[in-house]
């Protein structure tokens, strides 16, 4: 992997996954150079990156609006877009109580929908009813030749991610060429659903996979027979569980392998693997609704798929870096060996010579997230043939 700070695999990874989701080296550079001093204070310095990576963020968003007065709206939306980008990977790194968090999110939001306004309008916000509330979402509405109704990947984040994130990995861009559409959605324990609803993550992700589905289903531009459900990172653990519960869903893929999550955080606990973000531990207890580290860490254990992954009767892909840092590529074998009741079960394990090959291949996101995008494409076509020959 391409790391900025040898010393910082943390910001190393964020600035890989920006430059692998719409970020120019240039701005880029200009945040983080800065800050190379920094880098060496490990959580202590987050703050310090707040500030250099909002100073580019600002400065692409003046030139956005001096794009947008003077009638140059694709360019102002690209900067939109990319001001974006910078915001949500920096917001991520600081600290649940830091004050400036939640307006440094909103920033982000706000940038992003006037990228939506000015250049993308098949993706609309949304907002899926659950529990008496709703998880807010993005939908990227793909158009298909035919006008017929399009099937939908749900996708859904892991620890630290949002939907922001999801949007700016152009993914989603990926599926709607391919005639796909994308919902994706901040679940518990992430993004709006817990920074503004204070909706805390739990062990059942089938719980919002059914709101997921049941949503879609009132949608008359989706094939309602055809949903799939991608999930990175700790992703990894919700989909699959949501999966295999969840039997509408006609396919699952694990965008990075996390069969046993409960086990990596005693690991970590004794400082083995590397974390996914600063203040991992007030990060952790604050998505999963805890006040203290024993407690977590016991509700973590059950945060595993053993008895759960042998209930999975769709398609099932599991996707995982040979040289991941945070999650053993071993869990990736674990899944694919217990997946006997899928109706097919694929694992492609990335290597360092081709890349994609850290966490959820966030050193080369457009070659995992093509073949992702490749494979999603067809098993869906694979299963218009089977129900046309039946």
């Amino acid at each position: 992997m391409f790391e900025y700070f040898p010393e910082n695999y943390i910001w190393s990874l964020g600035v890989a996954a920006t430059l692998n989701s719409g970020g120019m080296i240039d701005e880029v550079d200009r945040a983080c150079r800065p800050i190379r001093e920094a880098a060496g204070k490990g959580d202590a310095g987050t703050r310090d990156l707040m500030l250099a990576w909002k100073r580019v963020a600002d400065q692409v968003a003046e030139q956005a609006e001096e794009a947008e007065k003077a009638g140059h709206l694709r360019t102002a939306g690209q900067k939109w877009f990319r001001s974006a980008a910078y915001v949500c990977q920096a917001e991520r790194m600081l600290s649940s109580k830091d004050p400036e968090r939640i307006p440094f999110y909103q920033q982000g939001l706000d940038a992003l929908q006037r990228s939506f306004d000015l250049i993308d309008p098949a993706t609309t916000r949304v907002a899926v009813p659950f529990e008496g509330g709703e998880l807010p979402a993005y939908f990227m509405k793909a158009h298909r030749a035919n006008g017929s109704p399009a099937p939908v990947m749900i996708m859904w984040n892991g620890l630290d991610s949002t939907k922001e994130h999801m949007y700016c990995s152009e993914w989603p861009q990926e599926l709607a060429a391919r005639g796909i559409s994308t919902l994706m959605v901040d679940c518990p324990g992430s993004g709006e659903a817990l920074r503004f609803a204070g909706l805390t993550s739990r062990v059942e992700s089938e719980d919002w996979a059914k709101a997921c589905v049941d949503y879609l289903e009132t949608r008359d531009d989706v094939d309602a027979d055809r949903l799939g459900l991608v999930g990175w990172s700790l992703g990894g653990y919700y989909a699959p569980r949501a999966a295999a519960y969840e039997k509408r869903l006609k396919l699952v893929v694990a965008w990075g392998a996390n069969h046993n999550w409960g086990e990596v955080q005693r690991r970590r606990l004794e400082r083995e693997g590397e974390n996914p973000v600063p203040h991992y531990w007030e990060h952790v207890l604050w998505v999963w609704g805890e006040t203290d580290v024993d407690t977590f860490v016991e509700k973590a254990a059950r945060v595993q798929l053993d008895g759960v992954v042998e209930q999975i009767t769709c398609a099932f892909l599991i996707t995982h870096g040979e040289n991941d840092r945070q999650i053993p590529v071993a869990y990736a074998h674990r899944s694919y060996e217990q997946a006997v009741n899928a109706t097919k079960r694929d694992l492609r394990v990335f290597t360092p010579e081709e890349g994609a090959t850290e966490h959820v291949g966030l050193d080369h996101l457009p070659h995992v997230g093509a073949f992702t995008a490749d494979w999603i494409e067809d098993t869906f076509r694979e299963l218009d043939e089977a129900a046309a020959r039946a």
